[in-house]
């Protein structure tokens, strides 16, 4: 769809997804989480999850300490304290430790309204979901470890998220920690899915998944990530192991490259977004190329956005990119990637194609009751009757609304400010080539 005259402008669409989740607000002496779909008559996309980055008050803390930078409103800040408050007070009772889904998210949160706030609880509380994380290690397969699932969603974005607390909290003992557990992944043949492990319940036994959140490419980047800390040359070379999986796994055609969501079921399914698709594995060859400055590896990040503009979104929709809108599988993804790589290149067309991209999710906004922007979707693919609007930020409005402030931020040259990436998100915190910068 694309906007009616007069529609609204990013920064505008990102307030009104902040009226709609407000509407969603529980308040106790807790602090505040928000449910998952304040539909009168409405389902959830993934009902009784308060707390997480993916769905629950984490992800929309993320979400209103950016809007309150965008706006100069400190009326979101009020709400991002008390989204806080609720995880410092409950992240006790938590067992999940997953970046998306469990304390390395809550932590993420916490450490960053911290920064932000001034509130130095929120910096002891996320010191100390760290500690917690650190103590829960055990061995496994002569190393170290947590879930035994060397993929984001299971070991990787622990270590991912301790990386950022190491930095942020500026204690260096979380980063040993995350790189001994790298050390096992580095060993791994092929790093990445638990091949036939049954690590997801929705694909065969045998499944091997080269995407980004619980595949191959989430690993390599990873490693990557552990190559540009250490500067240890056997975390590239894992890296890169997994990179050419992922290269020789791939569909290349005309400088173009698209992903199959899993072998050798799903050759052909190509999913476009963040968990499975594109706009993720599109993350992997970037930060290789940051950490190492190889120019093939932005090439395949090019190629990457290439495939995903040649399929004709926003405007088409396939099995890989169909009635979704979220920051996981849909619209908000690829919008996230797009103004990263206007950020990391400064190539005009990208931006362009970012401004397509917000201008549809404008578009397709639902706004007609006065309670705010809200995005219908079919968030499972295989499930296309089940449609709902959800607040969260992988899966609705606070990622959307912060996919669009992430678009505003880019257009303001002169007003340059940081933007809240999590830690796997390896493109520019300032979302603006460095030349405009200095010409600013």
């Amino acid at each position: 769809m694309s906007p009616e005259p007069g529609a609204e402008s990013p920064l505008l669409a990102s307030v009104g997804a902040a009226r709609w989740i407000r509407s969603a607000a529980v308040d106790d002496e807790r602090g505040r989480h928000w449910n998952a779909n304040p539909d009168p008559r409405g389902g959830a996309a993934l009902p009784g999850r308060p707390f997480s980055l993916y769905s629950g008050a984490a992800g929309v803390v993320l979400f209103f300490l950016e809007l309150a930078v965008a706006t100069g409103d400190d009326d979101y800040l009020g709400d991002a304290h008390a989204g806080a408050r609720y995880l410092a007070a409950t992240w006790r009772d938590q067992a999940d430790l997953s970046l998306h889904h469990g304390l390395s998210g809550a932590m993420f949160a916490l450490a960053e309204t911290g920064w932000a706030t001034g509130d130095d609880s929120f910096e002891v509380e996320a010191a100390a979901i760290a500690d917690h994380l650190v103590r829960g290690t055990r061995p496994i397969d002569g190393g170290l470890g947590w879930t035994g699932d060397p993929a984001q969603r299971g070991d990787g974005g622990i270590i991912l998220a301790l990386l950022h607390a190491a930095g942020i909290l500026g204690v260096p003992a979380y980063q040993e920690v995350a790189v001994e557990a790298g050390s096992r992944v580095a060993a791994l043949a092929v790093p990445g899915h638990r091949f036939g492990g049954g690590a997801r319940a929705d694909l065969p036994p045998d499944a091997v998944t080269p995407g980004f959140l619980s595949g191959t490419a989430g690993t390599a980047f990873l490693l990557a990530r552990l190559y540009g800390v250490t500067g240890q040359v056997r975390f590239l070379s894992a890296a890169r192991r997994g990179a050419d999986f992922v290269r020789a796994v791939s569909t290349v055609t005309d400088r173009c490259a698209l992903i199959p969501h899993h072998l050798p079921q799903g050759r052909d399914l190509h999913y476009l977004g963040f968990c499975s698709g594109s706009a993720g594995v599109a993350r992997m060859f970037y930060e290789l190329h940051r950490v190492t400055g190889d120019a093939g590896e932005l090439d395949w990040v090019e190629r990457l956005a290439r495939g995903i503009v040649r399929s004709g979104v926003p405007g088409r929709q396939s099995s890989g990119y169909w009635n979704v809108a979220c920051q996981c599988c849909g619209t908000a993804g690829l919008l996230e990637l797009f103004v990263g790589l206007w950020a990391a290149t400064g190539r005009p067309a990208h931006l362009e194609f970012a401004h397509e991209l917000g201008e549809n999710l404008i578009g397709r906004a639902t706004r007609h009751d006065g309670r705010g922007s809200r995005w219908y979707q079919a968030y499972r693919r295989l499930r296309p009757w089940e449609v709902t609007a959800d607040t969260g930020y992988m899966i609705g409005a606070a990622g959307i609304g912060a996919a669009l402030l992430h678009l505003d931020a880019a257009a303001r040259p002169a007003e340059a400010r940081r933007l809240i990436l999590p830690p796997d998100n390896p493109f520019p915190a300032i979302p603006l080539p460095t030349a405009t910068l200095r010409r600013s």
